[in-house]
């Protein structure tokens, strides 16, 4: 698959070539909420929340910790759990964790509908997924391997479907940590000065446990580092990164993972409403086995040092061209529904083209929407499409299809033409205010309905992509076939 990086990158790159290694937060300016990194020798791995998106549990790749790419996802085709005409939006995937024992990779995260999960193996090969601890508002998960050979899991709760929240949970697993070996007890509670604590990463250095967490709320909270020599504690604890005087927000969920130099890092989200969970990175020392994360507690926006043989800005690889000449999609794109049904579409390798069928939708819109996380910076989405729709007369009217920007509110853009190629074209500033553009030629260009603000999803920032869905049921679909779909960043962070 052929990838292209706009002029604005190229230049970017340039300035940045005598000054690397360094990097600027966010290191991904993208919607990777709650994520979590581990390193397997010289590369990273980083996961995080997927919700309703198919494929799901994406997994990203690293050699420093700042340049990554998308290289799998452990949760190809359907959620689980998942059955027809379940209300996807916003649920199924949360929270995941990374870990890695004895040559598997095991990533668990819960589902606060149907319990915690996990899924292990390797990249490009997972086994199926196995529900560990079956229950409603079991969330965020993290197991530890002891040296005695015993598994703990700490989780907290969802208190829409548990109705408790702001407390942390210990259980032991079994060996082979598939199952449960003693129930969860709450071994913390925040209600009085850490509510909505959530998020447990279990980690175990120089004979303390330690749980790392966010509290006080996804935009407005703090971090909170819990230390112990016993698992099941007490705990004493230290609030470790703030805000502050810094224009950081939260800054919420994340990882302690260190490198093989020995130096630690703390990776974490801020949240940024529409343009979603954004990835930032904060330097971490150790002083009295307490972590001292960011500059004195509170986030830095940028960092010098850092050992890196990458080149470029730090998220290059996710501004691309996809010119759809490969059998299979890119990871990058995402179904919203939950499962991906191969009838919805046609990679069709030899044309260099995707062909959507129209798909019947319900009342979430869903399917068939193909869609990206949008990045959190000024953008222009342009695509060459041909509409072809149903030549059956019923169908007449009946099927949409085109450019959309998705979240809470929905925003299409639909060819002007139909059984014809034309261009579509949407600019989004870096306040998500969205405009969309039409073209027969791809050069000249009519602006398409008023300006308007991209909404968040559920969970999630706004997502950009394609659509083609229909109204009525009969025995055959029209589609939309797609020549190439483009995102262009034209500045940095």
């Amino acid at each position: 698959m052929r990838k292209s990086i706009t002029l604005a990158l190229l230049l970017w790159v340039c300035t940045l070539t005598a000054v690397v290694p360094s990097y600027v937060n966010p290191i991904l300016p993208y919607d990777y909420s709650d994520p979590d990194v581990i390193r397997e020798g010289e590369t990273y791995l980083m996961t995080s929340s997927s919700f309703n998106n198919v494929p799901g549990l994406q997994i990203l790749t690293s050699r420093d910790l700042v340049h990554w790419q998308i290289e799998d996802a452990a949760i190809p085709h359907v959620l689980p759990g998942y059955q027809q005409g379940d209300k996807v939006l916003g649920n199924f995937v949360w929270a995941p964790s990374i870990r890695e024992h004895d040559g598997l990779l095991y990533i668990f995260y819960g589902d606060p509908d149907r319990g915690i999960y996990c899924i292990r193996g390797k990249l490009h090969a997972w086994e199926e997924p196995v529900l560990v601890m079956s229950g409603k508002g079991l969330i965020d998960p993290c197991p530890l391997w002891d040296e005695d050979g015993r598994v703990w899991l700490v989780h907290s709760l969802a208190g829409s479907r548990a109705g408790l929240k702001s407390v942390l949970l210990m259980a032991e697993l079994t060996g082979d940590a598939l199952s449960v070996k003693t129930p969860s007890r709450i071994i913390f509670d925040g209600h009085a000065e850490h509510p909505t604590c959530e998020g447990p990463k279990l980690y175990k250095r120089n004979g303390y446990y330690y749980i790392m967490h966010p509290a006080g709320g996804v935009s407005t909270g703090w971090q909170v580092v819990q230390r112990s020599r016993s698992i099941y504690g007490p705990y004493e604890l230290k609030i470790t990164l703030q805000q502050g005087r810094t224009a950081i927000n939260g800054p919420h969920q994340g990882a302690w993972v260190d490198t093989p130099e020995g130096k630690s890092w703390f990776v974490h989200f801020q949240d940024l409403g529409t343009a979603g969970r954004v990835v930032h990175m904060q330097p971490v020392q150790w002083v009295n086995d307490w972590p001292e994360m960011g500059r004195k507690g509170e986030p830095v926006s940028q960092m010098k040092g850092l050992k890196t043989k990458e080149k470029g800005p730090t998220w290059a690889n996710f501004a691309r061209r996809d010119e759809f000449d490969q059998a299979v999609l890119a990871l990058d794109w995402q179904w919203a529904g939950g499962y991906i049904d191969p009838k919805w579409f046609f990679c069709d390798a030899a044309n260099s083209t995707l062909r959507l069928y129209s798909a019947e939708r319900n009342d979430e819109l869903m399917p068939n929407m193909l869609l990206q996380k949008i990045p959190a910076v000024s953008f222009t989405a342009t695509t060459r499409v041909r509409f072809m729709p149903c030549s059956n007369k019923k169908m007449e009217g009946a099927e949409k299809a085109g450019m959309i920007v998705f979240g809470r509110k929905v925003f299409t853009l639909e060819p002007s033409v139909t059984n014809e190629w034309t261009y579509l074209r949407l600019t989004m500033d870096d306040h998500q205010n969205g405009q969309f553009y039409t073209s027969s030629d791809g050069k000249k260009w009519t602006k398409t309905g008023e300006l308007f603000h991209a909404d968040k999803g559920y969970w999630t920032g706004a997502q950009v992509g394609l659509f083609c869905t229909r109204s009525k049921s009969i025995n055959d679909a029209g589609w939309l076939d797609v020549d190439w779909f483009e995102i262009e960043t034209s500045n940095q962070w």
